[in-house]
């Protein structure tokens, strides 16, 4: 398993962007963004499997961008668009293999420690 550290979240209004990092100790193949808000499940954001493939929810396709620098280890998340429904803790996530659809949180092993997003009206 390799460590994941966060970093990025913040506060912004409605309409704002933001850029979330995670840093990872060693390459995994499958890496994600999860979210989770207070009194709701954990949900997928987005996800990068291999090089090209990339997986995103249908309530963040057109708003949220994810990308990773393989030579840093570092996976990104660019977050345009904000909308307060965006608000939660943000978690990365690595795993070795995914299945098709990639944004299934049980296939994901390690996870970081969150990074709070929060935006307003």
């Amino acid at each position: 398993q390799v460590q994941l550290v966060e970093s990025g979240g913040g506060s912004v209004q409605a309409g704002g962007s933001l850029r979330l990092s995670c840093a990872a100790s060693g390459y995994t193949y499958c890496m994600g963004w999860f979210r989770q808000a207070p009194g709701k499940e954990r949900e997928g954001v987005a996800a990068t499997a291999g090089d090209y493939i990339r997986s995103y929810a249908d309530s963040v396709k057109g708003r949220f961008t994810i990308s990773k620098d393989t030579a840093k280890n570092t996976l990104y998340l660019q977050m345009n668009s904000l909308k307060p429904e965006d608000t939660a803790m943000y978690y990365c996530a690595g795993g070795v293999s995914c299945r098709i659809g990639y944004l299934h949180s049980t296939d994901f092993g390690s996870w970081g420690q969150g990074t709070q997003v929060t935006v307003s009206s």
